[in-house]
């Protein structure tokens, strides 16, 4: 056995749920005012959806589409009766920040291009009868927030 004693490999401790879903968790932001505090939490009978408390729009779910942390925000009505645009949640593990978007399409090849604002906005265009028609443009919403970090501390006997 002493023969191979350079050769172990060290066991990788098991996975927590916050190793597998990073965006469960609470978070604040100190630029929106109207979601000062956050909380994601996972759904308990679809491990694929997570729910967003917090949000001026009410409780909203997303959907897990690009793992680890990078969900698409379906349009919906929440329970308190509002309509939610489509938008796009991504939580970056490096920085322990939090990036939501509503109101702008999930891109299903580069979701972050939610989060990258545009300058060109549609001209009115105008009919033959020179009466100008109105488009409306709703701004998207966005929240960027950090995660709150918990220590856990151990009891000792």
């Amino acid at each position: 056995m002493a023969q191979f004693k350079d050769k172990y490999v060290e066991v990788k401790p098991a996975q927590t749920i916050s190793d597998i879903f990073p965006a469960l968790g609470e978070y604040e932001s100190a630029t929106n005012e109207e979601a000062a505090k956050l909380s994601i939490t996972i759904d308990p009978n679809n491990k694929g959806l997570v729910w967003i408390e917090g949000l001026p729009q009410g409780r909203v779910k997303a959907m897990l589409r690009k793992s680890p942390a990078t969900y698409k925000i379906p349009a919906q009505k929440t329970e308190e009766g509002k309509d939610v645009a489509e938008g796009t949640l991504i939580f970056d593990k490096e920085t322990n920040t939090l990036s939501i978007c509503i109101g702008k399409e999930y891109n299903t090849t580069d979701p972050s291009t939610a989060f990258m604002m545009s300058e060109e906005e549609p001209a009115a265009t105008v009919s033959k009868n020179s009466k100008a028609k109105k488009t409306t443009v709703t701004k998207p919403w966005i929240y960027t927030g950090t995660k709150i970090v918990v220590v856990e501390e151990t009891v000792m006997n």
